[in-house]
């Protein structure tokens, strides 16, 4: 029985490491098992390391494959781009929109027209029909200013 080269094993690790991210999603098991996947190939092109080589070319493979994730792709992934849709953030949506006032604000609290519904806003005291921009969220009040 021919024994299994050992670039295989460590192909093997990448797999169960993903197949282990695919059940647990965090991104982190994805990451050493990409190291993993590396590792193998790095065996594959010198067969002859040690073991001891291997596991410091995983570890320092698998540290800097999470280091990327984390210094390099995870703040490209969680940028808000210019009228990027945020799920369950509705409120979130609206900021820097222009809305027409419904009802008046007063005592710095009033009703403006989104969409098809009625939102709560606050803001100076204004005249219904006023065009306000919103420039943030307060729960699920609106916070705008007039827009001269």
């Amino acid at each position: 029985m021919e024994q299994v080269a050992l670039h295989y094993w460590w192909w093997i690790l990448a797999l169960v490491l993903i197949a282990i991210e695919v059940v647990l999603p965090g991104y982190f098991m994805l990451w050493i098992g990409i190291a993993a996947g590396l590792t193998g190939l790095l065996v594959l092109v010198a067969p002859g390391l040690s073991a001891l080589a291997q596991a410091l070319a995983f570890a320092a493979l698998a540290f800097l494959s999470c280091a990327a994730y984390w210094y390099w792709l995870r703040p490209k992934l969680m940028r808000d781009e210019p009228g990027e849709q945020r799920l369950n953030r509705r409120g979130e949506q609206t900021i820097g929109q222009r809305y027409v006032l419904a009802e008046a604000i007063i005592n710095g609290r009033g009703k403006a027209k989104v969409g098809d519904s009625l939102w709560l806003v606050r803001g100076p005291d204004l005249p219904a029909g006023s065009t306000v921009v919103v420039t943030g969220v307060d729960g699920n009040t609106l916070l705008v200013q007039a827009v001269h």
